[in-house]
């Protein structure tokens, strides 16, 4: 057993913490990555001796630590993050087009939100009480805000 071994197991085992606090959490994963972690400590302790033993545990505290720290950065959040803004509103209707009693036909299956057409313009409805196949036709029957309610012709 090697020094490439020792540091691989630790290594593998900051990894699974770092996939623990990103990825998969819950715990089971950090517990067996500090289990890991531990062993590969315990490796060098055991195969090198007490110097040995304790450089790699300081080195191996350090390096968590210095990960840590730059983990906890802003600047590499604001990498992992998403920055995309949403600007545009459901349904930005027309209300010379779309009114109550206004005729369409579902560009897509309402079950029970999808898409209609109304003279061209698309916009999300909501069906009053079934589910409404693609390309059947509808009438509005009421508007509440952005919320268009429709039925079966």
């Amino acid at each position: 057993m090697n020094w490439a071994i020792i540091t691989t197991v630790i290594l593998i085992g900051i990894l699974g913490l770092v996939l623990e606090f990103l990825v998969i959490p819950g715990g089971v994963v950090g517990v067996i990555s500090a289990l890991v972690i531990a062993g590969g400590i315990g490796m060098a302790y055991y195969k090198y001796g007490v110097l040995a033993g304790n450089i790699t545990l300081i080195v191996t505290v350090i390096g968590i630590l210095v990960g840590i720290f730059f983990l906890l950065r802003s600047r590499t959040w604001k990498k992992l993050m998403l920055n995309t803004q949403i600007d545009s509103k459901v349904n930005e209707v027309d209300e010379a087009k779309i009114k109550v009693g206004s005729e369409g036909v579902t560009v897509s299956r309402l079950a029970p939100g999808g898409k209609a057409s109304f003279d061209g313009e698309i916009a999300e409805v909501f069906s009053a009480h079934d589910l409404i196949d693609e390309n059947q036709e509808i009438v509005v029957m009421k508007i509440e805000g952005n919320k268009i309610t429709v039925k079966l012709k």
